[in-house]
């Protein structure tokens, strides 16, 4: 089994920048890919982007250049995200997929953009 917690969400204006993070525990020798999707109000959750083991990245083409994923071991991946419009409000998820195929999902942190 694989917990994951998620922290700094909150309220940010236009234009600007916030971290949200995500710490594994569990089985995390079991992780190969963590990521982060979102779901905004009334929409499908969404893949924002993620990061293998091996540090390939991939991100929606709607974040792309603005949003930057990393990852400093194998259980803890950041999100940084600048330039936030008010279409990125929305609950953040944090992801991981292990080896087998198997999802994790933490419990959400909301990440508000408005003036």
């Amino acid at each position: 089994q694989v917990q994951l917690v998620e922290s700094g969400g909150g309220l940010v204006q236009p234009g600007g920048s916030l971290r949200v993070s995500c710490a594994a525990s569990g089985s995390i020798f079991t992780i190969n890919t963590m990521g982060w999707y979102r779901q905004a109000p009334g929409k499908q959750r969404e893949l924002v982007a993620d990061i293998t083991r091996g540090g390939t990245t991939n991100y929606a083409d709607s974040v792309k250049d603005r949003f930057t994923i990393s990852r400093d071991n194998a259980n803890t991946v950041y999100l940084q995200m600048n330039s936030l419009k008010p279409e990125d409000t929305a609950v953040y998820y944090c992801n991981a997929i292990a080896y087998s195929g198997r999802r994790y999902w933490g419990q959400g942190t909301q990440v508000t953009v408005s003036s």
